[in-house]
């Protein structure tokens, strides 16, 4: 048993011709928030305490589909979304319709602390980040230059973008109706040395999406999930992950299967979710990490005790 982190940038049809000014800020961006989870955790904060920074780090880096880089809805506004869930006690805390909250991660945990409640959303969860003294900002610091664009491309197409596609030059050029957008949801998923374990999951939605979706980052079970197990943030189309109840199918599996972490999470992202639009990171108690996905790519990264680090997008290439 030894401590390991696992965290994602979004799953999608990432190039492998993806340029170097696309790429390597992501790169570099899941090499520094691994870096912060594990001095995070080899000074023995908590795992929640864990995820909870990771995620902030993520939000705070305007390529990803979170916090700054949140994707736009069809009414040009940012409608982000979070969930944040301890395996022990199975205590967890989310939040929708977001648009003045710096860090959604971090609200989201304020409401399993500071609330009876589980989930809050849209004004609800506003006034309560006002109440709480939480950091807000303008709602135009979201509404990026590139985001304006992506959604004029994805209205001129007439279609919902999920997670991540190389930026179109040319409307004719675009995929099918649920091609993908550049950016991708971010999660982190963490184990102490004493099997504690916990995740996180943030992530603006789709672009082009209608006001008021909510997708399955915030749904326990769907998106983000942990128990005493293992600790599972997914990414990818939140319909299909909502109907396949990934996070929790791979907990479920491990419990009355007796599969390992690795079998589990594999097993539901090529046969729970077979619409080549999912991926996952995954811990166990025991300290295993699981990564899989049915996409083209994902942007991942992970760490473990015994000295592994990977950060990575295609399945046969590792950048670290």
């Amino acid at each position: 048993m030894g401590w390991a982190i696992a965290l994602h940038g979004g799953a999608g049809d990432i190039p492998r011709s993806l340029p170097p000014d696309r790429r390597q800020p992501r790169e570099a961006a899941l090499r520094h928030s691994l870096q912060v989870g594990v001095a995070a955790i080899k000074a023995g904060r908590s795992p929640l305490d864990v995820v909870e920074l990771v995620v902030r780090e993520l939000e705070d880096h305007p390529h990803f589909n979170a916090g700054r880089g949140s994707v736009l809805t069809s009414d040009g506004t940012v409608e982000m979304e979070a969930c944040i869930m301890d395996g022990n006690t199975k205590r967890c805390g989310a939040v929708s319709g977001l648009t003045t909250v710096k860090n959604a991660i971090s609200l989201a945990r304020l409401v399993m602390e500071k609330t009876p409640h589980i989930y809050l959303g849209f004004d609800g969860a506003e006034a309560f980040a006002r109440d709480q003294g939480v950091e807000t900002i303008e709602s135009s610091h979201f509404i990026t230059p590139e985001n304006i664009e992506r959604l004029k491309q994805a209205k001129e197409a007439n279609r919902v973008q999920i997670d991540y596609t190389e930026p179109l030059t040319k409307v004719e050029e675009a995929p099918p109706s649920n091609g993908d957008s550049q950016l991708g949801t971010v999660g982190c998923v963490a184990v102490d040395g004493k099997g504690n374990l916990a995740t996180a999951t943030s992530t603006g939605g789709l672009v082009n999406k209608m006001a008021g979706r909510i997708g399955d980052t915030p749904i326990i079970g769907a998106g983000t999930y942990a128990n005493k197990l293992c600790a599972v943030s997914a990414t990818g189309k939140g319909e299909a992950i909502i109907r396949a109840t990934v996070g929790r199918d791979v907990a479920a599996l491990m419990e009355y299967k007796g599969l390992s972490l690795k079998e589990a999470a594999t097993y539901v992202i090529e046969e729970c979710a077979p619409s080549r639009t999912a991926g996952l990171v995954a811990v166990s108690a025991t300290g295993d990490v699981a990564m899989p996905f049915n996409t083209v790519g994902m942007f991942r990264a992970c760490a473990t005790e015994d000295g592994y680090t990977e950060v990575a997008i295609w399945d046969d290439e590792t950048c670290s």
